[in-house]
Order: C-alpha cells, then structure tokens, then sequence
C-alpha cells in the first residue's frame, strides 16, 4: 500500500537564535541571486522568510511578475514566491513597516509582497533602483503603510535586472497587476541558507 506522505509539514518549526544577518541564496533558472536578510532590524519579517525558506516552501515556485516603472522599463520590481497556493502558504504576519525598521526600498531591496497590512505569506519582491513608492508614508491618505523590506542583494543583480526585462502579457491581470504578468515565468529551483 502506497502512502501519500505531504510536501511540506503542516506547522514548520519557528528558527530560533537567527543572526543579525541572514545570508540565503536563490537559485534560479537564469542563475543565482544571494540576498542578507536583516534580522536584527525587521526579525518578524525575516523569521517568516526563513520558516518557508527552511521547509523548501519556495522550491519550485517562479517569478511571476515585472513591474517597470513607465518611462523607465529599466527600473521596477520583480515578484516570486507561492503565488498564495493553498498548499505552500503559512498563516500571514505582521506588517513591520519601513517607518519601524528603516529599511528602505533602494536598488536590491528585498521586500514581502502583500494585498492590505498584516497579509504577507510567501510572496516576495526584489527592487530594481530605488521604490520610495513602496515605503511607508505615513502623511498620505489610505493604506500608506507600505511593504516591509527585510533585506538586500549582495550578489546577482544581473540576474534580478533579467527577470524584470522577461517579456509580459499586456491582456493579463487587473489593478496594478495589469500587463504585469510575466510570459514564461522563471523557475525557481531553491532557496537555502547561505554560508
């Protein structure tokens, strides 16, 4: 008798003791991104990355999105992770926004990607140039809490700035997602702890 055992365990243990530094890598399809993640300012942000991180959660998953600035297609974010698969995903975490860590969204900026505050899983966005636009403001009218950056590339930019020129559908996806949607999304083979 075959059993099906699950991919992924139910409730993943929460790592403990991270360092003020967490160095992952990801391998891609197009090569290899390694990013610091910042425990020491944003640790609920990067605790949540390490547990899908840990557990293989990414693994397999792609980048799915390139969002260019207009009049600036060189500049923008690209977005991966779980795409809120039932399956993969992880109960949501606390927004820690850039107005509490001080991590703002420069060129490499790692980020969790979110619909309203308090909803990020395992989607993840990686900046290309500077997004002042996703971080907090909290002058502005609405939902001016911004995304919680965690983290920044210190290897593979190259990679990063070819996922963003994939080429898109312009008929898919609503909202800010319109146009967005990459064509031939790029796998992500893994994410793993680095060093």
């Amino acid at each position: 008798m075959n059993l099906l055992l699950p991919t992924h365990r139910a409730d993943p243990p929460v790592p403990t003791n991270l360092p003020d530094i967490v160095p992952v890598r990801i391998e891609t399809e197009l090569g290899g991104i390694t990013v610091a993640l910042d425990h020491k300012h944003a640790p609920v942000t990067v605790t949540n990355f390490i547990r899908y991180v840990d557990d293989h959660r990414f693994d397999g998953t792609v980048f799915y999105r390139a969002s260019r600035t207009p009049g600036a297609p060189n500049h923008g974010f690209v977005q991966g992770g779980i795409q809120h698969s039932y399956r993969l995903m992880l109960p949501p975490i606390r927004l820690e926004p850039t107005t509490e860590t001080g991590l703002l969204h420069r060129d490499g900026t790692i980020s969790m990607a979110r619909s309203t505050p308090d909803t990020a899983m395992g989607d993840f966005t990686i900046s290309v140039g500077p997004n002042p636009g996703l971080d907090a403001h909290p002058d502005r009218p609405g939902d001016n809490r911004g995304y919680a950056s965690f983290g920044q590339v210190t290897e593979g930019m190259d990679v990063v700035r070819r996922i963003l020129a994939r080429p898109t559908v312009a008929q898919e996806g609503r909202g800010p997602m319109a146009g967005q949607r990459i064509e031939a999304p790029v796998r992500i083979i893994s994410i793993r702890r680095a060093g």
